[in-house]
């Protein structure tokens, strides 16, 4: 136990800053009020470096008995880099019209009507949720760790857009994330009557030595499909994808780019962890390294996620809309790096991950960056002629576009390339070949975000489209678009160091004592 704590260094970081955020944002000074954001970027940089270093020491991984020993690594980097992205975007937009009564004097300071604090706080504690998701090796941890993930985002929703739209959002997701918690506590209690154990190593070993004797337990199984199930809603996949468009239109552009990136990681980590469980051979990769029941699932929801995903986006004309399906079809993609195996399909969707916050924050931090008549731009027409009056944002929204598509040589073209080239060297062909076509499907909305901003004519509607006033938005959307540029040169080196996350050997071994031996491995 004293070993774990030792690698949870990077979470206390967050969790300190969290409390100290929470205060200084109920200040009476304006200037205190506004460190709120520097705080939180300085614990995000500091968590981060703390976490690729404290996870280089590969003795003392292997005496802490996780399950996946060097995932903290790559995913508690990824968090932080992506969340200071995240925190940029948000700065000079919590209580926005709040500080600006406080200023003029249209109101006096009230701290019960303040929400900067309480707004950072959670923001910090649901990157907590993440990072702690990685370093799980049992299922308790497991499930507290996803909903230090998720219920923080409730009131986020809630929150960072005054209004009945975000209200009834916040409303809808709370629900229907508590009707998933429940399925997935549950899935968790029969995988622990089927094998016996909460720890995730025994429920390998459980599961190998079922396999060995070729008799893998019906309970366990049905388990493990209806805590999957449970995971989809974090990560928007069918059938627990039908709140994704609502609650993204509802909530402000900062809250909808953290709820794309954020519990979307927490819940494909989980959802590894999983079905990495219930491998049959660890050198053995795609549907034959799982059982068909399984194998069968993941296929099926892979397919109609990313279908559905597309053919629902195509039919909208709000531009959240499109992005909240987009979001699910980007889950069906990452599951073929699932489906592909520990070998190259899971490095692949971890990749793809970074890839996808990334280009997704620097989509959103245009929307977060304009408005019309003080309200967030939503609609496709408003953005119509956009590069005539704002060059720089209209960049951004086509290179973030462009890269959601998978256009070469971008960033995202590089994420699709590794998980389609997992999927195939895995012998999932099939899906693969659907997946592009999917793609190739989503180039009509992705070139309409595109070209619109550049090849439309302004109208009176898109006219009244003005910069918000704040220019941080903007800096976090030129950086993202930056990054979407140029990090396809050092692509491989990225991946390079994210590859093995995944690997269980060494925890699995750790856990048995001496003589013992778990077939499989």
């Amino acid at each position: 136990m004293v070993e774990k704590l030792w690698f949870l260094i990077p979470e206390m970081v967050l969790f300190a800053a969290a409390v100290v955020v929470s205060v200084t944002g109920l200040s009476r000074s304006k200037r205190v009020r506004d460190l709120s954001p520097a705080i939180v970027i300085a614990a995000l940089v500091a968590a981060g470096g703390l976490a690729w270093w404290l996870y280089a020491d590969a003795q003392r991984l292997g005496e802490a008995g996780f399950l996946m020993p060097m995932l903290g690594r790559s995913v508690k980097t990824m968090v932080c880099a992506v969340g200071v992205l995240l925190a940029l975007l948000s700065i000079g937009l919590v209580d926005r019209n709040l500080e600006s009564a406080f200023a003029t004097g249209r109101a006096g300071f009230d701290p019960i009507r303040v929400t900067r604090g309480e707004f950072y706080a959670f923001f910090l504690l649901s990157l907590t949720g993440v990072m702690l998701t990685s370093g799980a090796n049992d299922l308790i941890w497991l499930f507290l760790a996803l909903e230090l993930t998720s219920l923080p985002t409730y009131v986020m929703v809630a929150t960072a857009r005054s209004g009945r739209l975000s209200q009834e959002a916040a409303v809808k997701y709370f629900f229907l994330g508590a009707m998933a918690a429940a399925m997935m506590l549950f899935g968790f209690a029969l995988l622990y009557g089927s094998t016996g154990s909460i720890v995730l190593t025994d429920i390998r070993e459980a599961f190998l030595e079922q396999a060995f004797h070729g008799d893998v337990n019906a309970l366990g199984l049905i388990g493990m499909v209806i805590a999957l199930l449970g995971v989809c809603f974090k990560i928007a996949a069918v059938p627990m994808h039908f709140y994704a468009a609502d609650v993204y239109e509802g909530a402000a552009s900062p809250v909808t780019a953290f709820l794309a990136f954020v519990p979307k990681t927490a819940g494909m980590v989980t959802f590894i962890m999983l079905v990495a469980t219930l491998g049959r051979e660890w050198h053995v990769d795609g549907a034959d390294a799982l059982p068909p029941t399984i194998a069968m699932a993941i296929f099926m929801i892979a397919v109609l996620t990313m279908t559905m995903g597309n053919v629902l986006a195509l039919m909208q004309r709000s531009v959240k809309r499109v992005l909240a399906y987009s979001s699910v079809a980007h889950t069906g993609y990452m599951l073929i790096g699932v489906l592909a195996g520990p070998t190259y399909g899971y490095t692949a969707v971890l990749f793809y991950l970074l890839v996808y916050g990334v280009m997704n924050t620097a989509a959103f931090a245009v929307l977060a960056a304009l408005e019309r008549g003080g309200e967030e731009v939503n609609d496709m027409a408003d953005l119509a002629g956009l590069a005539r009056r704002h060059p720089l944002l209209a960049g951004v929204l086509c290179v973030s576009s462009l890269s959601l598509l998978g256009f070469p040589p971008l960033f995202g073209f590089v994420g699709k390339l590794y998980l389609f080239t997992a999927g195939i060297e895995a012998g999932q062909l099939w899906l693969v070949i659907i997946a592009c076509l999917n793609s190739a499907a989503s180039a009509w909305y992705y070139l309409k975000i595109a070209g619109l901003p550049i090849l439309a004519q302004p109208t009176p509607q898109s006219e009244a489209v003005t910069p918000g006033p704040s220019r941080w938005p903007l800096a976090a959307g030129v950086i993202g678009g930056a990054a979407i540029v140029t990090l396809w040169l050092v692509s491989s080196r990225l991946a390079e160091t994210m590859h093995g996350a995944f690997d269980v050997r060494e925890a699995v071994s750790a856990a048995m004592t001496p003589g013992e031996h778990v077939s499989g491995l």
